[in-house]
């Protein structure tokens, strides 16, 4: 298995490597935009819009631990939901 692109290789396995690369670069995404929506909505949380110090302070430390948490579980149980009902459907 060849993971240049003119390598040597029959179709096949460069069309199963296109679509490996394919699935890769969707999670890749999904994983982006998952980051950067808890980077949103924790920072609009913890940090107020007026700041003096550029560090984080204590409280704005714990409350981003706290809200990537609760992000996550939530997310969990959401996921485990939709698991749930999808085997009640089928």
């Amino acid at each position: 298995m060849s993971f240049y692109p003119f390598g040597s290789g029959s179709p096949q396995q460069q069309t199963v490597n296109q679509q490996n690369v394919a699935m890769a670069e969707q999670e890749l995404e999904m994983i982006t935009d998952t980051f950067y929506r808890i980077v949103d909505m924790c920072y609009k949380k913890c940090i107020p819009p007026k700041y003096i110090d550029g560090d984080l302070n204590k409280g704005e430390s714990v409350c981003i631990d706290r809200c990537v948490a609760k992000y996550f579980e939530v997310n969990m149980k959401i996921g485990e939901a939709l698991q749930k009902k999808g085997q009640q459907a089928g």
